[in-house]
């Protein structure tokens, strides 16, 4: 009897142990101990190209899969009579193979079945069989679909707008000048994010709160400035 049960021990552990080791696999795990999360990119993210820029960057680190299903999709694009499909088909396959060099992601290319299932609905399906898995798009339906299944959605769109200007020509606003600018005549304040304000003709202000008016707005990678003018 006592045998019996360790047997059973025995064959619960090496099921358990198994498990494990598959789902390491599945799902490998990041430095910081959590697993990288499955991306699944959509034909209108290859062709829009811009999650390529963001992927470079660094702020990506997840695990690209491109499905066969999405690559045939961008052939029957190529395949069209309307040159403006076939630039956008040369411009998703030139994105997948660029993504496949980025140094910070690992790119699959996924070997699903080609039917009739509409591409769209894979992807949701293969996000559903992957928890914890995402889906890559600037379809704003897809996205949609996915977010009511509860799937996590990476919409470049949504990226560009959370960067949209966030000061208009004409808006007004209070700023400490606190140092003279580079440009003659020119007078510093920062607001509390640490972008700059350059304000003109306040470099007599300095140790002031004046109130300035937008001028123009300036974004890179160096961050954002703010250039005004005294009200």
């Amino acid at each position: 009897m006592e045998l019996f049960i360790l047997i059973i021990i025995l064959l619960i552990l090496a099921e358990t142990t198994t498990l494990l080791i598959r789902n390491f696999l599945k799902n490998p795990i990041t430095k910081n101990g959590r697993p990288r999360r499955k991306v699944f990119v959509d034909t209108s993210a290859l062709i829009d190209g811009r999650i390529l820029n963001v992927a470079k960057t660094g702020f990506i680190a997840d695990d690209f899969i491109i499905t066969r299903s999405v690559l045939h999709e961008l052939q029957l694009l190529a395949d069209s009579k309307s040159s403006e499909k076939r630039t956008r088909a040369r411009l998703g396959f030139e994105t997948a193979k660029e993504l496949e060099r980025v140094v910070y992601l690992d790119v699959t290319i996924y070997e699903d079945a080609l039917d009739h299932t509409p591409v769209d609905d894979r992807l949701i399906d293969l996000a559903k069989e992957n928890p914890g898995s995402a889906i890559c798009t600037t379809d704003f339906n897809l996205g949609k679909v996915a977010e009511a299944a509860h799937i996590d959605v990476l919409n470049v769109n949504d990226l560009a707008l959370s960067f949209k200007d966030a000061f208009k020509k004409g808006q007004r606003f209070p700023i400490k000048i606190v140092e003279k600018g580079s440009n003659r005549g020119q007078g510093v304040g920062h607001l509390d994010d640490g972008s700059m304000v350059v304000v003109d003709k306040a470099s007599n202000k300095i140790g002031q709160d004046v109130e300035v008016e937008v001028i123009r707005f300036v974004q890179n990678s160096a961050g954002r400035i703010v250039f005004t003018k005294l009200v």
